[in-house]
């Protein structure tokens, strides 16, 4: 009799998981692992289909650890592309791959290339290990599966219906509050902004900013809840790639370290040295065009530096404030005539204050009210071109698909001292008479 009423029981078990995938997988959230494991190691991967592609993936992930592996296989062979990839991506990347490996090819390719999001994407900042919590359950639950779990929670929890959609937020003051007996879905608010697996970092930014917010959940094509990227960890990405920035704008590889080979900084550094090599080539070319005005007035290649100095530093102020706003798409490139004519009037009006110091100590230095005309003009319009340059170059870079970091500085040090001579030497070599 006893057999007869487990076989009636199994067949029971086995309809309610087929016709009521829904209530099952809410049922198996509330039941001790290791028990539901017990209770689905016995059916097949088709009953256990509709049943896993509703559950969390936090739920699924503790499952699936639990069950043969054969089966945990045969399942993710079965289930939708998309539900295969929430669930692996709740493991750790050592685990992942050998689940993926073990469900051979092409679907281990398939799979490999859904959980490969784009770099600097909200997919690869995303924290996928995360509490997924039924907007059907009550708060008294919720408080004691947070205890449970001993879980950090930030001050929010986002909610997911029984298809795993996100349906809202509730907040820990609220949730804290209510009465035990209330569902999730009944205090939740709505959630202010999304984002894709294969949303840029920048828009990521741009929606933590714009709507103040600490977390951001990732959803997928059907609004089911990925993961979370929180705050934290975009700041510790963007330090990374600032730190990274600060190395390339000099010529040195992102790759490079402090304690990298010496054969290998070489590598990497000597390309940039030699591309510097040629502008400064062209820099000199421009300073041998006036060799004769330089020949006759010695004291021109004593101001020389100064000319080139102060519109550098310009340009690396322009090219600073640009670059920045470029990153936290405070500017688009649409935005490129504005940003370029703020930058030509602050480097006029900075060029002009400039002049009326330069000049004062050059009078006193050499006496020569010519000389003194001839640096600040070209103080001015050196520091113009700068500013011009700083703004106009990383915006064109990144029109054409390169990175501003890059190559900006080299580009810019060239205009520099290329306008910097060239003001300085032309306008001595026009003004000839007056020194």
């Amino acid at each position: 009799m006893s057999v007869e009423l487990d076989a009636a029981v199994a067949v029971l078990t086995r309809r309610f998981l087929i016709d009521h995938p829904a209530v099952a997988a809410a049922s198996l959230d509330k039941l001790q692992r290791s028990t539901a494991a017990e209770i689905l190691e016995t059916y097949d991967a088709g009953t256990l289909l509709p049943v896993f592609s509703r559950l969390a993936p936090d739920v699924a992930r503790e499952l699936l650890e639990r069950l043969p592996s054969a089966l945990v296989t045969a399942l993710l062979k079965e289930l939708d592309p998309n539900d295969a990839v929430r669930f692996l991506s709740a493991f750790e990347q050592a685990d992942r791959e050998r689940l993926i490996f073990e469900v051979g090819v092409p679907i281990a390719d398939e799979l490999r290339r859904a959980l490969s999001y784009p770099s600097d994407s909200a997919g690869q900042l995303m924290e996928t290990r995360i509490k997924f919590l039924r907007d059907s359950a009550t708060v008294g639950a919720t408080l004691d599966r947070l205890r449970e779990s001993r879980a950090r929670a930030s001050r929010s929890l986002f909610v997911v219906d029984d298809d795993n959609r996100l349906s809202g937020r509730v907040q820990i003051q609220e949730l804290a509050l209510a009465n035990p007996g209330t569902a999730l879905k009944d205090i939740a608010q709505p959630v202010p902004a999304v984002a894709s697996p294969i949303t840029p970092r920048d828009e990521v930014v741009e929606l933590l900013e714009r709507f103040k917010l600490v977390d951001l959940p990732v959803v997928d094509t059907e609004g089911r809840l990925l993961g979370m990227v929180y705050h934290k960890n975009l700041i510790q990405a963007m330090q990374e790639d600032a730190t990274a920035d600060i190395q390339t704008m000099v010529g040195a590889s992102k790759d490079e370290r402090a304690l990298s080979p010496a054969l290998f900084a070489v590598r990497k550094r000597l390309p940039w040295l030699q591309i510097n090599l040629l502008t400064a080539f062209m820099a000199a070319a421009v300073v041998g065009l006036f060799e004769s005005t330089i020949a006759q007035f010695t004291a021109l290649a004593v101001l020389l530096p100064v000319v080139a100095g102060q519109s550098g530093n310009a340009g690396a102020q322009a090219l600073a404030v640009t670059m920045r706003g470029l990153a936290l798409r405070e500017i688009s490139l649409r935005h490129w005539l504005k940003v370029t004519i703020k930058e030509v009037q602050t480097g006029f009006v900075n060029g002009l204050a400039v002049a009326v110091t330069c000049g004062i100590g050059v009078f006193v230095w050499s006496g020569s009210l010519g000389l003194v005309l001839v640096i600040a003009m070209s103080m001015v319009l050196a520091m113009v071109a700068a500013g011009f340059a700083g703004a106009l170059v990383p915006i064109m870079l990144t029109r054409l698909g390169q990175d501003p970091a890059q190559s900006s500085s080299i580009i810019l040090t060239t205009v520099t001292d290329v306008a910097g001579f060239f003001s300085f030497l032309g306008i001595a070599t026009i003004l000839v008479g007056l020194l």
